[in-house]
């Protein structure tokens, strides 16, 4: 810019030198000073003109033209700052929340998965004959791997929690056991050591681990002498004898482990054939196809092959029928979230189109207001190819300044949407700003603002002069005063189903905080307690030390109870503590069912204020030595008995002849989720189940802020013993709030969408009132002189914009009829047609829009009929 200007400053030197050397000339020659110096112009010409046709020729006009359309298009939108804010706000919400949620879902929904080929990866279930998918055996797996011919590589893997001891303070680490083929599977290898091999995965084979990137420069500093060099992983689940490892190999930095995002150190399985565990149904499968091979072929083929294996290896284990079902990797993986992402991302997308409705009509009611000052330039011969370069260049700058807060909003919004995520929402990692989706976004707004931005210059350049020069005053022509009514019939029918949908999932989350979980969550803290290296056995001693452990929190200032449980409730526990269960009514044994299997200290349910409906609590006195004794749910108790007292009858769960006495019935808990309904379940004191756990969640109730008394109840548990690591710290409270995160953050989009949505039909009702109200003028000048009151001219403008909203609200309904029942998985306990859902956003719809309507017939109503009559 500034060689730019440089240039012009050269040449009108040049142009003021050759102008003084020829004067001079002329005064040699005996011409007077003022003489020569007229003699010279006349005869070089017009210099303004030489400059002009100068810069031309240097090519560099369209520049400056360019500059001095932006520095006018600067002051144009400076004089209007109501109508620039809006426009500006507008896009900026518009492209800033597009580009935020689709950045969020792409990764997971729609990119492919950051492997080699990853549409042959498959995830492998078997189904049982309720339909539901679970989890498979390694027996299983062994005989599908050996004649399967629809796979490259079939994989186990199962998580694990060891404990990192030996550097610094000991560490729960999530990890995974795998097959020897996970990582051939994945396509993906070790970029420091190399992978596991076949002779790694033998049952007491090599004790061998994979390290994560993050772990190694977290805990190792990034030492690549690590290879070969062995830790300490203490073991909670009893993979192994011993808590020595070699390092072998050391993952890429750019890994994303999709099956298990958070492990950080993988170790073979190394499971025996002739294990009992071998055929426990405990184990995930993946495979990678053939190339060429489909879903459905090899879903099949396993079918086929299960049945060999069992008749051949292991019949009593599976029984008859066994079937399997293979499924995109991919598709496995989002299956949970797939419907609340594609509603967050519907919404989203009604959302823009809402900013590029409003955009549409601020700049038609801008654009009708100027048709006057286009004419007159047009009439001072402006040509329409610069009419529209001027109004492109107006629309671009919007276009820009909107684009840069939108991408701001984009960054702030992505954060938070990471931060809000739920817990179960995969390839976070992965989520950024998507350059492609803010490009998107961008380029429909910034092109509905060109086309828009150019009808003015077009109707000034195409129609009569004397026309628009008629039109110069603020009584514009109302030609698009249709199109603009339609617009915001469309703007308040989008926002009446955002609102319904935000509605409907705010109900839905206020029915579900009304379930009952079962006890009392206030002032309750949890920790989870692990053993590590197997350093308390044998079971005796390790009673003992959840013994003086529980005595040692229960000293703690501010403790009113503690006691410990094998299964959490609300926590993610559950599944691995499902057992067969057997009855013995009346001395008839009855069939086995699965129940929840629950292993606590007496003081439990007095912490957990769960409570008593018939017989009594377990005590201390039900010790290893005592009569084995249970405690039933209710749900249980009504199910399996009826009319019949429990009290006193035997249940058999565990191994076999393994009886105990029920002494008491207890309310149902919510184990799972508080939309879930699992209550049957059994309880057992620790010291009577057949092991005593080497993990255990402590659970304390104290007088005050539970989350306070955290560092003191861990150095109680850890007086006793300082190397034991303590993790997932949580209130029950939290507890019972994330049992409901993933309707918790689809409504908080749906809601910030809704009011957004809400505010753009707000001010594109307003927005055609006013400019009505303009236009019209002259007309309320008119009705008030021949007698209209104040109120009938208020009502008159009221009238045409509550109309404008009924119209909206009627067309709105349907569509928001389909809408609610895309969102209905994601309801609990009410309707997708929920009557008071949709009263209510009736109502509030037609009050803000009654708001808008006030503000512009409040100013009509005040027109005074001589200004209004001397207007024109």
């Amino acid at each position: 810019m500034s060689f730019f200007w440089r240039k012009q400053q050269e040449m009108s030197e040049e142009i003021d030198s050759h102008l003084r050397m020829a004067a001079r000339e002329r005064e040699e020659r005996g011409e007077t000073s003022r003489q020569a110096e007229q003699s010279a112009r006349r005869e070089f010409g017009n210099a303004g003109v030489v400059r002009e046709v100068t810069r031309d020729q240097w090519g560099w006009r369209w520049l400056e033209q360019l500059l001095q359309d932006l520095r006018y298009a600067a002051r144009t939108l400076r004089k209007s700052p109501g109508f620039t804010a809006v426009t500006v706000l507008t896009l900026a919400l518009g492209i800033g929340a597009n580009t935020a949620i689709f950045s969020a879902v792409n990764p997971i929904l729609f990119e492919s998965l950051p492997y080699p080929h990853p549409n042959r990866l498959v995830a492998i279930w078997e189904v049982s004959n309720d339909r539901s998918h679970g989890d498979t055996s390694f027996g299983m797996y062994r005989g599908l791997a050996e004649r399967a011919r629809s796979f490259d590589a079939l994989s186990l893997f199962a998580t694990w929690q060891p404990t990192l001891t030996g550097i610094g303070e000991p560490q729960r680490i999530d990890a995974q056991r795998v097959s020897w083929t996970y990582f051939r599977v994945l396509g993906v290898s070790p970029i420091l050591g190399r992978d596991f091999q076949v002779s790694d995965d033998l049952l007491h084979g090599p004790n061998v681990v994979i390290l994560s990137d993050r772990l190694w420069h977290r805990r190792f500093g990034g030492n690549r002498a690590i290879i070969g060099q062995q830790i300490r992983l203490g073991e909670s689940a009893g993979f192994s004898s011993t808590d020595v490892y070699t390092v072998i190999g050391v993952m890429p930095p750019g890994f994303d482990n999709v099956l298990g995002p958070s492990a950080e150190v993988w170790a073979p399985l190394q499971i025996g054939i002739t294990q009992g565990r071998a055929w426990g149904h405990w184990l995930r499968m993946i495979g990678r196809l053939r190339p060429g091979v489909s879903a459905v072929q090899a879903t099949q083929e396993l079918t086929s092959l299960a049945h060999e294996v069992i008749q051949e290896q292991h019949p009593a284990t599976y029984g008859g029928d066994v079937r399997y079902s293979v499924i995109s990797l991919q598709d496995d993986l989002t299956a949970g979230v797939r419907t609340a992402l594609l509603a967050i991302l519907g919404a989203v997308m009604l959302v823009l189109l809402i900013a590029c409705v409003n955009v549409t009509n601020l700049l038609l009611a801008r654009g009708a207001l100027r048709r006057g000052e286009f004419a007159m330039r047009a009439a001072l011969g402006a040509g329409r190819s610069r009419l529209i370069q001027q109004l492109l260049t107006e629309s671009l700058l919007l276009a820009v300044i909107g684009g840069a807060l939108g991408l701001l909003a984009a960054q702030f919004a992505v954060q938070a949407i990471v931060a809000l995520s739920p817990p179960n929402l995969p390839r976070l990692g992965a989520v950024g700003i998507d350059q492609n989706a803010f490009l998107f976004a961008l380029g429909i707004t910034a092109l509905i603002g060109l086309l828009v931005g150019l009808v003015p210059a077009l109707h000034a350049s195409g129609s009569d002069l004397q026309v628009g020069l008629k039109e110069s005053s603020r009584q514009t022509a109302g030609s698009h005063r249709l199109t603009r009514r339609a617009l915001v019939v469309a703007e308040v029918a989008l926002a009446l189903v955002l609102l319904v949908s935000a509605g409907l999932l705010l109900r839905s989350l206020g029915r579900l905080f009304t379930v009952a979980p079962g006890f009392d969550a206030s002032h309750v803290v949890t920790m989870q307690i692990d053993e590590v290296g197997n350093r308390y056995a044998p079971d005796s001693v390790r009673y003992q030390f959840w013994t003086e452990a529980l005595d040692a929190v229960k000293r703690v200032p501010g403790v009113e109870m503690a006691g410990f449980t094998n299964a959490l409730p609300l926590s993610g526990d559950g599944p691995l503590d499902r057992y067969g269960v057997s009855f013995e009514i009346d001395h008839n044994p009855d069939n086995a069912e699965d129940s929840m299997r629950y292993a606590v200290t007496p003081s439990y349910f007095n912490t957990m204020r769960i409570s008593l409906k018939r017989g009594r609590f377990l005590a201390d006195s039900d010790r290893a030595d005592a009569p084995p004794v249970a405690l039933i749910s209710e749900s249980l108790a009504k199910r399996k008995f009826g009319s019949i007292d429990p009290i006193g009858q035997r249940i058999h769960i565990g191994p076999p002849n393994h009886w105990y006495v029920i002494v008491g019935v207890v309310g149902d808990v919510k184990q799972m989720s508080l939309a879930l309904s699992l209550p049957d379940a059994v309880y057992t004191t620790v010291a009577q189940w057949n092991w005593v756990e080497t993990t255990m969640s402590l659970v304390v109730r104290t007088h005050g802020d539970a989350a306070a008394l955290t560092p003191s109840i861990k150095n109680a548990v850890w007086s006793v013993d300082r190397q034991l690591p303590i993790d997932r710290v949580k209130t029950m409270h939290e507890l019972v709030a994330a049992t409901a995160a993933e309707r918790q953050f689809t409504l908080i989009l749906f809601e910030a969408f809704g009011i957004v949505a809400l505010a753009l039909a707000a001010v594109g009702i307003y927005g055609v009132l006013s400019g009505s109200v303009t236009e019209r003028t002259h007309e309320i000048g008119i009705r008030a002189a021949l007698g209209a009151s104040r109120g009938n001219i208020l009502a008159l403008v009221v009238r045409q914009g509550m109309t404008l909203t009924g119209l909206g609200v009627v067309i709105g309904l349907a569509a928001a009829f389909a809408a609610s029942q895309a969102i209905a998985t994601l309801l609990f306990g009410i309707s997708p047609l929920d009557p008071l859902t949709y009263f209510g956003v009736i109502a509030l719809l037609l009050t803000v829009s009654a708001i808008a309507c006030w503000v512009p017939a409040r100013r009509a109503a005040r027109v005074d009929p001589m200004v209004a009559l001397r207007y024109e």
